[in-house]
């Protein structure tokens, strides 16, 4: 039973993931600007996502542990994108995505990437989701609001790292995994709470206050 829970669980957040960011994609493209984010925090994000499904697809893994990677890492990527757009030009984000392709690419290929390499990538992305998300924790508490983060993404990714924990436990087994969307659920639920906190605040109501 709990065999089949955790599957149609991890299916569910398959394709949950496939729309997930798409709300913060949209705000930060209507708003034309990136306000309030962390090009750090994003790449570092990316960074640990593009690791995960990596480590996951050349472990053979079953695709409804890790499939949300897949499609969190090119919302991710987009959403780098529209930073360094909005923030240093379109030249730099061309630059960063062909870069990041080329990266993707070598990590998936076995020929140029042993298997080692993305057990320890793995691991790294403990610490860097938890320095990643720190980095946009700070970022809110000195701005005093959340910019162009978008609530419905906030919780999502908060719900879904917790979902997840349990389909880990269940599919791979993997402690380094498990640990992963422990910690991510930790901060992702930081945030999650930030954005309620700050739900009447934003840039622009501050600065009248400062007034």
């Amino acid at each position: 039973v709990k065999s089949a829970v955790s599957k149609t669980l991890g299916l569910g957040i398959v394709v949950g993931s496939s729309l997930v960011k798409l709300p913060q994609v949209l705000k930060i493209a209507g708003a034309g600007s990136a306000e309030g984010i962390s090009f750090t925090s994003v790449f570092l994000e990316l960074i640990a996502i593009t690791f995960s499904g990596a480590y996951s697809f050349r472990q053979n893994f079953p695709f409804s542990s890790y499939g949300e990677s897949v499609f969190l890492a090119v919302q991710t990527g987009i959403i780098a994108l529209l930073v360094l757009s909005y923030s240093r030009g379109k030249l730099q984000a061309l630059v960063f995505g062909a870069l990041y392709a080329g990266a993707l690419y070598a990590l998936t290929n076995p020929v140029i990437t042993p298997a080692d390499v993305l057990w320890y990538g793995q691991a790294s992305n403990i610490p860097m989701i938890i320095l990643g998300k720190m980095i946009q924790i700070i970022t809110n508490f000195r701005n005093g609001h959340t910019g162009q983060l978008s609530a419905v993404t906030s919780f999502l990714l908060s719900l879904g790292a917790i979902a997840r924990i349990f389909t880990s436990i269940q599919e791979t087994g993997d402690n380094v995994i498990i640990m992963t969307y422990v910690c991510s659920s930790v901060v992702n639920t930081i945030i999650a709470l930030q954005v309620l906190i700050y739900w009447n605040s934003s840039p622009l109501t501050i600065k009248k206050k400062t007034q």
